[in-house]
């Protein structure tokens, strides 16, 4: 019979009797890889609130770790736009998400198939 090749890493034990999907969905979320995207996917959300329409259609959040926002612009110019907004930026992220959560803020440039950073 197949099976899911990443049953394996599950720390939960497979039963027979039925689940409510929400309740598999709750306990997914609360997992690590969901837990860490989430903040994203809010800031996704909110960006346009956060950094302005104008900005928000140039630029877009792309991974926070460690409080480090990623944040990715379409070229150069809309890049140097973010970083000099940046540290308002990173407040307002902040915010977003409850506070004391972005602790830091990077901008890079291009495409995500065209990964150039800045500083």
């Amino acid at each position: 019979m197949p099976h899911s090749t990443g049953f394996g890493q599950r720390r939960d034990p497979r039963t027979e009797r039925p689940v409510a999907l929400g309740d598999v969905v709750d306990e997914l979320l609360g997992e690590e890889p969901f837990r860490r995207g989430m903040p994203v996917a809010t800031l996704i959300q909110a960006w346009p609130d956060v950094v302005g329409g104008r900005l928000a259609e140039a630029t877009t959040p792309v991974s926070l770790e460690g409080g480090c926002l990623v944040v990715r612009a379409a070229d150069g110019p809309w890049g140097s736009q973010a970083t000099y907004l940046a540290e308002e930026i990173r407040k307002r992220a902040d915010d977003a998400l409850g506070g004391g959560v972005v602790v830091s803020i990077r901008i890079v440039i291009g495409t995500q198939e065209n990964r150039r950073s800045t500083r």
